[in-house]
């Protein structure tokens, strides 16, 4: 087992069960994904893909847009 390792108090609650996490294994955010791997419990934070990520996933648009009249805006100025 890699990392840090610390004894951990269950506490059990009418909602289920819950845990403390010390100071040093703090996950980020204020999500995370719980999953069963036999007799262990894995807790991993969920991460938002970044809006870079997300733009470069992106395809270029097939689409031929359509001319839109701009005209220069009047002096407002007094």
């Amino acid at each position: 087992m890699d990392g840090q390792v610390a004894r951990v108090r269950l506490v059990r609650t009418e909602a289920g069960q819950r845990l403390d996490i010390p100071p040093g294994f703090v996950l980020g955010g204020d999500e995370a994904l719980l999953r069963q791997e036999g007799d262990r419990l894995v807790l991993e934070p969920v991460c938002r893909p970044s809006l870079l990520s997300v733009l470069d996933g992106l395809t270029d648009l097939d689409e031929t847009w359509p001319d839109i009249a701009d005209p220069r805006p009047e002096d407002v100025r007094l």
